[in-house]
Order: C-alpha cells, then structure tokens, then sequence
C-alpha cells in the first residue's frame, strides 16, 4: 500500500490533509509582507490543532498496547486536571 492510499493520512492537492478521516484545512494571511507574525500565527494554529504532536507520535511506531496506555494515561489526566478545577471554583482547595 502507498503512503497516499492510506486510509488514516492523506495529503491533497488543495493542501487539505486528512487526519484520521478528518478534514483538517490550516489557512493563514500575510498582511503587510509581515511573514515572521504570519509564521507565529501558523505555528499557534498547528499547535492548537495537535499537528505536532500527531507528527511526533508518527516519527515511530507505537503498540498498540502502548497507545492503550498511553490513552489511559492522558484519560486519568484529564480528570485530574477537572477535579482539581471543580474543586478550586467550589473554594475547596
């Protein structure tokens, strides 16, 4: 199977790429020839978007056992990082 064909990444010529079968479309504005704001912008949109950290995890391939885990892990996190929030806002903490 070619890179192109998979299912999960594919890149078009529209610029669009497809991440999981979503369409994921990053679109920013030069305004004033001021590339280096642009640039900042660009690198803001990826991170918000997760794009670095797909890149990252796809530099090596990852068990399936492992992305259990590691999903599992995040999952307890998040609900940490709630908790911790809810408590906070009822003057818990």
């Amino acid at each position: 199977m070619y890179w192109s064909q998979r299912p999960d990444y594919r890149i078009g010529t529209s610029g669009a790429t497809y991440i999981n079968g979503e369409l994921t479309i990053i679109q920013i504005t030069v305004r004033d020839n001021n590339v280096e704001q642009a640039l900042r912008a660009l690198k803001k949109k990826m991170q918000r978007e997760g794009l670095f950290r797909e890149m990252k995890s796809r530099t090596y391939f990852e068990k399936p056992s492992e992305k259990k885990a590691r999903q599992k892990a995040e999952a307890v996190r998040r609900a940490r990082k709630l908790a911790r929030k809810r408590a906070q806002r009822e003057g818990l903490v």
